[in-house]
Order: structure tokens, then C-alpha cells, then sequence
């Protein structure tokens, strides 16, 4: 029975990350919520607290998803920055008509957004993820550059910075009525913007 009670929390957590991702915290009523887990009300209250902390539940499962899909993606390629910037394509490619999801946009930097100047515990926890993303990244970059791939003299953080801003642009971006192939033009140009920080051998 325990697996069960976990499973199936598992499966309402998800259904609650893609109706905020699409609606945000404030665009998503207790009845739509209700509706998208099919749970009453009471249970959502046993099983989550309340909105706030299904809303906080959901936007680290999405930040989970999201860094495992990195891992994912970067476990293809011998090189690091070979593999960021296949990401960064890839992010464009999610952004076709036939891939479906609640949103192009990353729910973490709509959340911020959008909780800014009205939850202040949802912004930190969104400010949070977009830290640890820009950590991650930074760790990603130094091994990048411990192997060689990246110019002996690399700043990685500032570099992460700039990756990060770049992923965020490319996604806001992709929520424009626009053309997948002007996406992809767009990743393209961003993925070489990295070679210039490439060890030249």
C-alpha cells in the first residue's frame, strides 16, 4: 500500500507541475488544481499542506527533471562544450509545434516573474534553483577547462552567467508566435558564441 501512496503522489505532483508551468501559481484555482490532480480538497490538503507547498513540490520536481535531462543530454558527448552546445539545439528543437508541453518558457524564471512583488518565499525558492543551475554549470564549465576544451585563462562562472542568460533568452524567446527554424537559427548562433572560449590546439 506504501508504494502504491507514493506512486500515485508521484503521478499527482506531475500533473500539478504541468498545469503551474502552464497557468503559473496565481493563474491556477484550488478548482482547476482539483481538477488536474482529481483529488478533493481535502486530500490535497492532507498530501501537500496547501497551494503554496504543492506549488514549491512542483517547482523542484521541474528543476529535477530539468538537471536530468542535462545529465542526460551531456552523457552522449566526450566533450563538454560539445555538449552544451548540442543543448542548447536541443532546447530549440523543443520548441516545435510537435513537441508538446505546458510551456516553452522555463517554469522556474516564469515563477520568478511572477512572484516577485507577490510570494516572497515561492521568488526565493525559484532564485534558489536558478543558483544552483548557474553552480552546476559553473562546475561543468571548470571541468571543460581542467580537460582542456576551454581557453586556459576562462572565467567560468561569468561563463555559466552567460550560458544561463542564454538558455533562459532562448526559451522566453521560443514563447514567440515565430518560426522553429528562426529558433534554430538563434541556437545556432548562441552554441558558437561558445567557441570563442574553445582551447585552440
Amino acid at each position: 500500500m506504501a508504494r502504491n501512496a507514493r506512486y500515485d503522489r508521484q503521478v499527482a505532483l506531475e500533473k500539478a507541475m504541468n498545469l503551474f508551468w502552464e497557468r503559473g501559481y496565481s493563474g491556477a484555482s484550488m478548482k482547476q488544481i482539483e481538477q488536474a490532480l482529481d483529488m478533493r480538497p481535502g486530500s490535497i490538503y492532507a498530501t501537500f499542506g496547501n497551494k503554496d507547498g504543492l506549488f514549491g513540490e512542483a517547482l523542484a520536481a521541474y528543476a529535477r527533471q530539468g538537471g536530468a535531462e542535462l545529465r542526460e543530454h551531456l552523457a552522449g558527448y566526450s566533450s563538454v562544450l560539445d555538449g552544451l552546445q548540442g543543448y542548447l539545439r536541443h532546447i530549440a528543437r523543443q520548441s516545435s509545434p510537435e513537441e508538446v508541453s505546458p510551456s516553452r518558457a522555463c517554469m522556474v524564471v516564469k515563477t520568478l516573474l511572477e512572484a516577485s512583488n507577490t510570494n516572497t518565499a515561492i521568488a526565493d525558492q525559484a532564485n534558489a534553483i536558478l543558483g544552483a543551475i548557474e553552480q552546476s554549470l559553473t562546475e561543468l564549465l571548470e571541468q571543460a577547462k581542467i580537460q582542456g576544451e576551454l581557453k586556459p585563462d576562462t572565467d567560468c562562472a561569468r561563463l555559466a552567467r552567460f550560458l544561463q542568460a542564454q538558455l533562459i533568452g532562448l526559451r522566453s524567446f521560443a514563447q514567440r508566435e515565430i518560426s522553429p527554424d528562426r529558433v534554430t537559427e538563434l541556437a545556432d548562433d548562441m552554441a558558437a558564441t561558445l567557441d570563442n572560449f574553445r582551447a585552440r590546439h
